[in-house]
């Protein structure tokens, strides 16, 4: 473990250096206003596996914490002028106090009765924000960014390097919750809830955890946003895309393992971008229904079940 620790960090400080070299080296700004997205899905799908999949309480509410992240950083904006670490740090701390909230409403449901609580979760927010006169309110609102911060020469470069840092965030968050005993408890309720509790494993204390941390990261994810698009507005904020695309990417990454939505989310936020610049972004919705029909009949354990099943099949030939 101590082994695996190491390099874990030393592939997360070569990852920030190679984005660093690049903001550095590229003086096109659009690679980072594309890459800017992928790293955000990459956030979203692996603060999103933290409840859906180890715990396995499938969550249609990631747009809620998202648009909440969104709002929170153009409150503090228009509010306070806050710095963009500021913007980020309170969108986390009221994602976590939402997902908190949350819990305690409804991690007593199960199953599918979960799911349509957090669907009516984001209906309830965006209700709010939209009728939210100070923040914009239906029509949205305009914003404008503060002067770049050196040694970045542009706002967007310095928002991708910034996203970067949160999937390290994000990532090394999950990762240490799957190697807990944290992960084995919410690994235990999701195969079997009843039998986890009479075993004697705190399961509601962990689903508590689980929503409140998830709730942070996907917050936290958002926050930048509303200064990368210079933009607000409940609809794009609160979009159902973002719970049902972080939902597919993690499961055609696979979600037993923290490297499984990383991997979903790149393959399906490279090939989005791709087709928006070839063809139309109207066509990654049918991409993005047509590759999970594939993966959840084809692969139900996603990229990671292919990959173990090659490897079993290699040995066996050896």
């Amino acid at each position: 473990m101590h082994r695996h620790s190491i390099a874990f960090w030393l592939g997360a400080v070569v990852f920030l250096a190679v984005v660093f070299l690049l903001t550095q080296t590229i003086g096109n700004e659009y690679p980072f206003f594309a890459g800017f997205v992928i790293l955000q899905f990459m956030v979203l799908a692996v603060a999103w596996s933290i409840l859906g999949g180890y715990a396995g309480y499938v969550n249609f509410g990631t747009n809620a914490f998202f648009g909440v992240g969104v709002y929170t950083a153009v409150l503090l904006s228009k509010a306070f002028e806050a710095p963009l670490a500021v913007q980020i740090a309170v969108a986390a701390l009221v994602g976590s106090l939402l997902g908190l909230g949350v819990g305690f409403l409804t991690l007593r449901m199960r199953g599918i009765f979960f799911s349509i609580a957090t669907i009516a979760l984001a209906i309830i927010v965006e209700t709010s924000v939209t009728n939210w006169r100070f923040v914009g309110g239906a029509a949205g609102i305009q914003l404008q960014r503060p002067p770049v911060t050196p040694p970045f020469d542009s706002y967007v470069k310095m928002l991708f390097f910034v996203q970067a840092l949160l999937v390290v965030t994000a990532v090394a968050t999950t990762r240490a919750i799957q190697n807990s005993r944290i992960g084995r408890g919410l690994q235990a309720l999701r195969d079997d809830e009843l039998a986890a509790e009479c075993t004697g494993v705190p399961t509601l204390r962990l689903k508590l955890l689980a929503c409140a941390v998830s709730g942070a990261l996907i917050s936290a994810g958002g926050a930048p946003s509303a200064m990368y698009l210079q933009y607000a507005d409940p609809s794009s904020a609160f979009n159902l895309n973002y719970s049902i695309s972080v939902l597919a990417m993690s499961l055609i990454g696979g979600t037993a393992h923290w490297i499984g939505p990383v991997l979903g989310a790149i393959l399906l936020g490279v090939t989005q971008q791709l087709l928006a610049v070839t063809i139309s972004s109207e066509v990654n919705v049918l991409v993005l229904g047509i590759m999970l029909v594939v993966f959840v009949v084809g692969a139900p354990n996603g990229i990671l079940g292919l990959l173990r099943r090659s490897r079993s099949r290699a040995r066996e030939r050896a």
